[in-house]
């Protein structure tokens, strides 16, 4: 077996053994998942996903995968691997409101909440798999694909400045709307189950709904989340494997910063203007190949702006705690 081969089944390994270990021992037993519980969750993602960038190091500086006849170094490798990871980390932030917004519209109890996204990543990391290989597959052998994807970003970008619309992004889509019509929908929720029967016939829960919808949003997410990776490099094992741990810390995100999400005033400006920043990188640099940028100077650029979104948003939070005025009845 090739050196590039068995990496690429003991990452599968990995990810198989720590879902493994995330649902068939650590939550076994169904419970309602509390701030602390998620933010040392949280804590354990990025700590392994860091671990494995330092993998991504070695791997890369004794030459065990080559791809695309792109040869990195291990420091570019490991740069690469964290601005995308970084990248995917900040979108799915994003891809968190949505969530909130379709747990709130079918009502999913908190009990329930860890399972369906647990299977609802499960999904979204096949999905994202498919779109990886498909892509770069693509871009290698259609090299002006480039300007279109950057071109796709900028456009994104631009729209992430309107107005907020998880409200439409949460509506019955059309998936959700044909598994209605195909199958029993039952009215009330079972536990954690996906089916049950309803007059003995089986039947779908309203879990189950939320479960597709879930999926369907990640897939619109990952047509512009995946496009954003390609602009830090087409080197599928990178690519791959940076959306694989920022995915793979969606759950306990979401659980961390749920009851905190209406805070982050500035979220959206900051990742439209970061998707603006990769597009315009992608179609200069796919033209002009001397004006190429160095991928510590993107990692810079791109932390800077994350820094100055929260800094922003923090500032924005105790104006308004500041200018609201104290209850007459304290």
């Amino acid at each position: 077996m090739s050196p590039s081969l068995f990496l690429w089944g003991g990452f599968f390994a990995l990810v198989f053994a720590l879902l493994a270990l995330d649902l068939g021992v650590f939550h076994k037993t169904p419970h309602a998942i509390s701030t602390r519980e998620a933010l040392a969750w949280t804590g354990v993602w990025i700590c392994v996903s860091m671990l494995f960038n330092v993998a991504v190091y070695f791997i890369y500086e004794h030459g065990w995968i080559v791809a695309g006849g792109e040869a990195l170094s291990g420091s570019d490798a490991a740069i690469r691997f964290f601005t995308a990871y970084l990248i995917e980390k900040m979108l799915s932030l994003d891809n968190i409101f949505v969530i909130a917004a379709i747990m709130a519209s079918f009502r999913v109890p908190a009990l329930a909440q860890h399972r369906v996204l647990y299977w609802g990543v499960l999904g979204a990391l096949v999905m994202r798999g498919l779109m990886i290989f498909a892509g770069t597959a693509a871009i290698h052998r259609f090299s002006w694909l480039m300007y279109v994807l950057g071109a796709l970003l900028l456009v994104t970008g631009a729209k992430m400045f309107g107005p907020d619309s998880e409200e439409e992004e949460v509506k019955e889509n059309a998936i959700v709307h044909f598994v209605r019509r195909v199958y029993p929908v039952a009215k009330d929720f079972h536990g954690t189950a996906f089916f049950t029967r309803v007059d003995g016939k089986k039947a779908v829960t309203p879990l189950f709904l939320a479960l597709i919808a879930i999926e369907a949003t990640d897939v619109l997410f990952a047509v512009d989340s995946v496009p954003a990776v390609f602009g830090v490099t087409l080197d599928p094992f990178i690519v791959f494997t940076s959306n694989v741990f920022a995915i793979l810390g969606l759950r306990s995100l979401f659980f961390a910063l749920q009851s905190a999400l209406d805070r982050f005033h500035y979220l959206k400006p900051t990742l439209a203007v970061i998707l603006i920043y990769v597009g315009l990188k992608m179609l200069v640099t796919h033209h002009w190949h001397e004006f190429d940028i160095h991928p510590l100077v993107s990692l810079a650029v791109i932390a800077a702006l994350l820094a100055i979104g929260t800094i922003a948003s923090i500032i924005h939070e105790r104006r308004q705690a500041d200018s609201t005025p104290p209850d007459p009845q304290d």
